[in-house]
């Protein structure tokens, strides 16, 4: 995710990947998702200063970021291996 990150430019971004950690499973239950929080779930939706940021990573699958003022939020895996 790191080199994904930095090929598009999103240095500040790559940057928090080494302190980044799973808090909550998405638990959407669909079999190609592997879904996580990195922070606290929101109420509703993300609001102002959202955005998303796709990946194309390595392999198949893609990543898609839940990016809120600059700090990763959630990250959607997709039809990926699975996770460790």
């Amino acid at each position: 995710m790191k080199t994904a990150l930095l090929d598009e430019g999103e240095n500040a971004l790559a940057a928090q990947i080494d302190d980044l950690r799973a808090l909550k499973e998405c638990g959407c239950g669909d079999g190609f998702c592997q879904g996580f929080y990195t922070q606290p779930p929101p109420r509703g939706a993300y609001g102002p200063g959202h955005r998303n940021v796709g990946l194309n990573p390595a392999g198949p699958g893609m990543l898609i970021l839940d990016v809120v003022d600059n700090l990763i939020m959630y990250v959607e895996v997709i039809d990926r291996p699975p996770l460790a």
